[in-house]
């Protein structure tokens, strides 16, 4: 991949809070499209992995602004809605990165302005033809404000946190359902309240309530969207 975005290549950014299904849904939506796909949070978590695997604590401004630096990050997209597999250097992490001990050292990670900084470049690079499905955070605000369609998904805490239950019980990661639903409430204040880059819909996003939808319904919404734009 070009290190160099390219800014003719169309793009579709997918923000929302955690366990609103962005992943599944940017995975679905990229393939029904042939897009390339760019799960920023896997980037945060990925840096958040390193950190703990490096024994780098996360208040280590420097330490961490290094490990977003040098990531040697690959994303190979799931076929027929599986998993998007998550590589850093040789090894797969796709599963390691999806616990919430990495979930929750990604917020913290993410409230660094210096890794944001560091991961923005990396992020745009992923802009390539025929298009992009972008999914975090601050896709729409901050990494794609010019992106031709931006989605804001959300769905009632207690939704996603029995999504999130029912995702890492079919992994067979043990879980407790009211922890993940507390988990879920103090993520939810922790990113719309920090100062760099809070968790909130873009001015021109279309916010999707996805709490009665199924994930088919919200693939084929946000493609009737990008097809009527």
């Amino acid at each position: 991949m070009s290190h160099e975005p390219n800014p003719s290549a169309p793009v579709i950014t997918i923000d929302g809070p955690s366990a609103s299904g962005k992943g599944t849904i940017s995975s679905l939506v990229a393939q029904a499209l042939g897009w390339q796909m760019l799960d920023s949070g896997a980037l945060y978590r990925l840096v958040g992995y390193a950190a703990l695997k490096q024994s780098i604590a996360l208040d280590d401004t420097a330490g961490l602004e290094r490990i977003a630096r040098e990531l040697d990050v690959r994303f190979i997209a799931g076929v027929k809605g599986q998993e998007t597999k998550i590589y850093l250097g040789d090894e797969n992490v796709t599963l390691a990165i999806r616990t919430e001990e990495s979930g929750k050292a990604a917020s913290t990670v993410a409230a660094h302005p210096q890794v944001r900084s560091a991961l923005l470049a990396r992020q745009r690079a992923f802009q390539q033809m025929p298009g992009l499905v972008a999914d975090g955070r601050d896709m729409g605000t901050v990494v794609f404000p010019g992106a031709a369609l931006k989605i804001f998904l959300t769905a009632s805490a207690e939704e996603r946190a029995k999504r999130r239950y029912k995702q890492l019980m079919e992994k067979g990661i043990s879980a407790n359902l009211a922890q993940l639903f507390d988990e879920i409430a103090e993520r939810d204040k922790r990113d719309s309240q920090r100062d760099t880059a809070p968790l909130k819909p873009a001015n021109d996003a279309v916010e999707l309530d996805t709490t009665h939808m199924t994930i088919s319904e919200v693939v084929d919404r946000i493609i009737a969207l990008y097809g009527s734009k």
